[in-house]
Parts: structure tokens; C-alpha cells; sequence
């Protein structure tokens, strides 16, 4: 059931502005963010509120707005609350990429075009070639790194769902064939494996491994307290996705990727990394979505307007939006695992409720 006290945070602190006259500076701060509710968005989005309490969109948590670098606006349900951690399956992948950038700013890793073959004796695997050991980290954090694994394909030989219940992920992804009709760096195929790799090496080449350096480089640096790795057989940190975190924990990693880097002032990530890897590079197999490093675009129309977004997206409908023209977070956490309607829902929340009634508040 919904948290009717967590829901109406928003608006008593709406009702405080109007009635006491306090400034947006006096208001409530919660986990570093300040609270700016618009009585017009509230207005505009109390159809989306009342929607989800009534289950016309499903195993929804937590939907988060972030506007101009302020909380606009925040709603819990199902149970769920600011202190509750959600398990948003892939958009832990993305969480990769400030790791991998800190690791290259600070020469632990040489850059993106280091290969397979600089990381691992590869003639000790299954299906040894050298256009498996020139693949490319950047190959990798694209989706393009030319492996016979596809993940929209249950039959394919490098489907994540092959790679579970094995003993060692690393290995058993390194024993994948290369695609014999796809050359690296040619073709998009989305590749959890590859990413599995991704994790092992930062945490081989990473003073006290991946999990402690990205809490020391990453999540301190955010404030970010309340969040918990899964781990691979091997007990690594799992970049396959999953890490957990709080809905607000969510929007400070949407706000430091459309600040560039930087969070309360302090460049935390190399400059400019952030929005290179944002920025699409690759067509997907998905009608109208491009692919960056690790990070989804697309495109909403609103009325006249485009709406151009880089986003984060996991199984169950989990998302982390960042509009970087509208100054714009938006965080989604839900628990649609598996569900048909799971992505297309969240689609249709934002085209018919947030984006418009956001787009309203500039009329």
C-alpha cells in the first residue's frame, strides 16, 4: 500500500511555501537535495498519483523528479519509501562507466581502446582468436564488441540466461565464440557478459578492488550511504546489473551525469566524460533508440516539442532519465520483472503524464 505521510511530503511542503511565505532557499533539504514543489506540477501530476494507487500502471515504487537541480517532486508506493533500496536490474550496468572513467583519469586502466588480450592470457580459453583478443573496452561498454551473445535471443550461445548458473562468468564468457558474420566495433547486440568482464577487470586492476574503490571515488563523493553490490560466484562486485540503491540514491547518479561530472559544486568525474558517454554512437536493433556507453537515447514527442533523452533502463521497467535540454532528471523504480508491459508502461507514463505536465509549467 502507498505511504500516504511519504505522498504528501511534497505538498504540506507546497502548503508551507504558500502559507508562511518561505523562500525556495528555506526549504526542507533531504539527502542533499532541496525541495522545490510546484503547485502546478502537483496539480499536473496528481493524474499519474492517482493512477498508479489504482493500479492502472503496475509495480510501480518510487517515481522521482528533478528539475533545475531541485526535488520537484516524489511519490512512494507498494510499500516502498525515500529509505528503501530497489533492485533496478541492468541500470546497475551503467554504473560502470564513472568507475571506468575515475580508473582512467587516475592511469589505473591505459584507456578505451586497451584490448582483451592487454587483460587476459586469452590462449587459455575455448575459442581463442585474435579478433577476440583485440575487442576493446570500448567495444564492450557499447554493445559492439563482435561476440556471439545476444541477449534478445534465448537461443543465442552468449545469452546471459546461459551464463547464470555457471560457476565462473568471466571464463565462460571469455570461452564464447566471436560472431563469424559481425566484425568488433561493426554491429549493436546488447551483451551482459561483456559487461561481467568489464566489472572483473576494473576490479583486477583497482586499488582494493572495484567495490571498495567505487565507494571511495563514487558514492562518498554523493553523500550515497544506503546501497548494496550483488556479487558474481566469484564474490566481485556484479556489473551485470543489480546494484541497489534508493530512488534518491538513483536521481544523484542521473544529476551528476547531466552536470558533467560534478555534484555540489566538485568535479567528481573526469570533465566531460559523463556527456561523451551519453552521446549516442550506435543504431540498436530498437526502432528509434541509439545506443552510447551503456546509456539508452531516444526521443519523446510532446505536442510540438522533442524531448531528447539519455537514459539507464532495467527489467521490471526501471529507469534513470536525463534530459539534459529541460535541465531534467526523472527517476522510475519498479517491480514489473519479466512483464510484457514493463518498459511500454513507463513509455506511456511519460507521454501522457510527466513530460506534459512539465512541458505546462513553461507555458
Amino acid at each position: 500500500m502507498p505511504n500516504p505521510s511519504r505522498r504528501n511530503r511534497a505538498g504540506l511542503c507546497t502548503l508551507a511555501f504558500l502559507f508562511f511565505g518561505l523562500e525556495p532557499s528555506q526549504a526542507e533539504v533531504v539527502q542533499g537535495w532541496t525541495m522545490d514543489a510546484d503547485p502546478a506540477l502537483e496539480a499536473g501530476l496528481e493524474s499519474l498519483d492517482a493512477a498508479i494507487r489504482d493500479d492502472d500502471y503496475l509495480r510501480i515504487n518510487a517515481v522521482v523528479i528533478i528539475r533545475d537541480g531541485k526535488l520537484a517532486w516524489e511519490r512512494y508506493y507498494n510499500g516502498s519509501d525515500r529509505d528503501t533500496t530497489h533492485n533496478p536490474r541492468s541500470v546497475g550496468k551503467t554504473f560502470v562507466m564513472p568507475v571506468l572513467g575515475l580508473a582512467i583519469d587516475q592511469g589505473h586502466i591505459g584507456s578505451l581502446d586497451q584490448t582483451l588480450g592487454d587483460f587476459y592470457s586469452l590462449e587459455d580459453y575455448d575459442n581463442y582468436s585474435t579478433k577476440k583478443a583485440g575487442v576493446t573496452l570500448r567495444q564492450l561498454v557499447s554493445m559492439t564488441s563482435g561476440f556471439e551473445g545476444f541477449d534478445f535471443v534465448p537461443e543465442s550461445p552468449g545469452n546471459e540466461e546461459n551464463m547464470y548458473p555457471t560457476p565462473d562468468w568471466v571464463r565462460w564468457t571469455l570461452n564464447l565464440p566471436m560472431a563469424e558474420s559481425r566484425q568488433p566495433g561493426q554491429e549493436w547486440r546488447y551483451f551482459t557478459a561483456g559487461i561481467v568482464v568489464v566489472g572483473d577487470i576494473l576490479n583486477r586492476q583497482l586499488p582494493g578492488g572495484l567495490e571498495a574503490y567505487a565507494d571511495k571515488h563514487l558514492f562518498k563523493p554523493l553523500g550515497i550511504r544506503n546501497y548494496q553490490w550483488q556479487h558474481t560466484p566469484q564474490g566481485v562486485a556484479n556489473t551485470a546489473g543489480g546494484i541497489q540503491l534508493t530512488p534518491l540514491g538513483f536521481a544523484k547518479f542521473g544529476e551528476l551525469h547531466l552536470r558533467d561530472g560534478r555534484w555540489n559544486g566538485k568535479q567528481v568525474l573526469p570533465a566531460g566524460w559523463a556527456a561523451q558517454g551519453m552521446q549516442a554512437t550506435t543504431a540498436t536493433t530498437i526502432d528509434g533508440e541509439s545506443y552510447g556507453w551503456l546509456w539508452w537515447n531516444k526521443n519523446y514527442r510532446v505536442g510540438d516539442s522533442d524531448w531528447n533523452t539519455a537514459y539507464c533502463s532495467g527489467n521490471g521497467g526501471n529507469k534513470i532519465f536525463v534530459f539534459p535540454e529541460q535541465s531534467l532528471v526523472i527517476v522510475v523504480t519498479a517491480s514489473a520483472y519479466g512483464q510484457r508491459f514493463m518498459h511500454s508502461q513507463v513509455d506511456d507514463m511519460m507521454t501522457r503524464h510527466i513530460l506534459p505536465a512539465i512541458d505546462s509549467l513553461d507555458d
